[in-house]
């Protein structure tokens, strides 16, 4: 093993640190007035020390997973041009962690366990807990309209709690603010877009709570209404509330007109770097940086059992769409996946320009996957269900589910729907091994139009532009 670090710390932010921030907020806005408890090492890991770890690695059947998982990391991952971080951990202890290739194509830095990435529809996972956070001090209902937060939204009947499962039946805003905004040079800010709502009010996908439609318009909401409730900006709430207590020092919410910070990935396709559209400026839905071992903390900080109560997270890890049969299902900002034993997989993947993030959580026995990618790669989509059935999760899946669910086979800059990841293809293949069964958890598509790219063109060029893009579509036809 590389390295075996304590998981989490305690509190680093004092209490009066975070009143006072607090105190500074707008008049008229619920201000959050204390600090969450100190956040302790998980239940299964808070008494033991280094050594004591290291000895847990030493036992025949880790030492094994560790045989196993570095071979299909070096003969299979690696082969699907994998350029990222992946963690392996059972109970809070690492058993396989491993870096590979570049931060940029430029620079050539290497990752390592200090290289942050763009988290993309992972980001909602902290938009979620954030709500239930505020939830639980009081700060706001889960029944709440959403005009409580937004006065002035024109959709009537939805609340808090739709926006959490996706049963809200809004638009997406990646698909429809394309038609609306003027200036694309700009990047877009959630004001920005609930004003287009406002003005334009794009056409609802169906009633309040008639079905499950995965949509990025619910988180970006939800962003705003944290800092409706919490009175403070979405970055700051995050950063006080967990990325601070946590310990997580590695992780922030990404605003695109700053300064690059260190070590923070660039996305790529191929050998060349993806830039940034005018959504980027969008949070809630997406937008956090973090690295491996912070995902880490992220996670075992969910089972420390003092940032949330028990029936909180029952609630979060709850399914609350049964249109469709199966163990598919989604809660309050997780994907989950039901079994009939009871068992239950709690996971969040995300696609967002190049970057492809893995983070799944086997909550029965606090086994994690986290793999983070920037350099755009299919693959590791594809890697959680040889690893899972490694580390004996085999049985982790409805009979005859393909394991390649959940992969696009539109072009990679084109919109994607929900329903489109239920018949989708491979694109970057990992070499099959042998086995009966396979975990498969699908990766939440959270892409944007390529047509509406922040690019000002000139008359002159719209001919260049058309044949462009005859040119790529045949490519990718092919």
């Amino acid at each position: 093993m590389k390295r075996l670090k304590p998981i989490l710390t305690l509190f680093t932010v004092s209490g009066l640190v975070f009143c006072t921030c607090c105190q500074n907020s707008a008049e008229g806005k619920k201000a959050v007035t204390a600090a969450p408890p100190p956040i302790a090492d998980t239940t299964y890991t808070l008494h033991l020390s280094p050594e004591e770890k290291a000895a847990i690695l030493e036992r025949p059947r880790n030492r094994q997973l560790q045989q196993e998982l570095d071979v299909f990391y070096n003969k299979q991952l690696l082969r699907t041009g994998f350029n990222g971080g992946i963690l392996v951990a059972k109970k809070g202890v690492v058993l396989f962690e491993q870096y590979h290739g570049v931060e940029n194509p430029v620079g050539k830095q290497p990752i390592t366990d200090s290289s942050t990435f763009q988290m993309a529809s992972v980001s909602k996972t902290f938009t979620a807990m954030g709500i239930l956070w505020l939830m639980e001090h009081e700060k706001l209902k889960l029944e709440d309209s959403v005009q409580t937060y937004i006065p002035g939204f024109p959709y009537k009947g939805i609340t808090i709690r739709m926006l959490l499962n996706h049963r809200s039946g809004l638009p997406n805003y990646l698909y429809f603010c394309g038609q609306m905004v003027k200036d694309n040079g700009q990047f877009l800010s959630n004001q920005d877009v609930i004003d287009l709502m406002i003005k334009n009010r794009p056409a609802v996908h169906r009633p309040p709570n008639r079905g499950f439609e995965y949509n990025n318009t619910n988180f970006m909401l939800l962003g705003t209404i944290i800092e409706k409730a919490s009175g403070m900006k979405y970055a700051d709430f995050l950063q006080q509330t967990f990325f601070d207590p946590i310990g997580m020092g590695m992780t922030f919410v990404y605003n695109p007109t700053a300064p690059k910070l260190p070590h923070q990935t660039t996305s790529m396709r191929g050998n060349r770097m993806e830039p940034d559209t005018y959504f980027d400026g969008v949070i809630g839905d997406k937008g956090i940086y973090s690295s491996v071992p912070d995902m880490l903390k992220w996670d075992q900080a969910l089972y420390s059992g003092r940032l949330f109560k028990q029936e909180t997270l029952d609630e979060a890890y709850k399914p609350y769409s049964h249109e469709r049969p199966g163990i598919r299902n989604y809660g309050l900002g997780w994907h989950l996946m039901m079994h009939p034993d009871g068992s239950r997989i709690v996971y969040h993947n995300g696609w967002w320009h190049g970057n492809n993030l893995v983070f799944t959580r086997f909550v029965e026995d606090t086994t994690t996957i986290i793999i983070l990618g920037n350099k755009y790669n299919t693959g590791i989509y594809h890697a959680v269900a040889p690893i899972s059935e490694i580390l004996g999760h085999a049985d982790a899946a409805e009979d005859g589910e393909d394991a390649t669910e959940g992969t696009p086979t539109t072009a990679p800059d084109a919109p994607i729907t929900e329903a489109d990841t239920a018949k989708n293809a491979i694109l970057t293949p990992v070499p099959k091994i042998p086995r009966k069964k396979t975990s498969t958890v699908h990766h939440s598509t959270h892409r944007k139009p390529t047509a509406k790219k922040p690019v000002h063109r000139s008359t002159s060029t719209k001919k260049k532009t058309t044949a462009a893009k005859r040119k790529t579509t045949t490519t990718k036809k092919k």
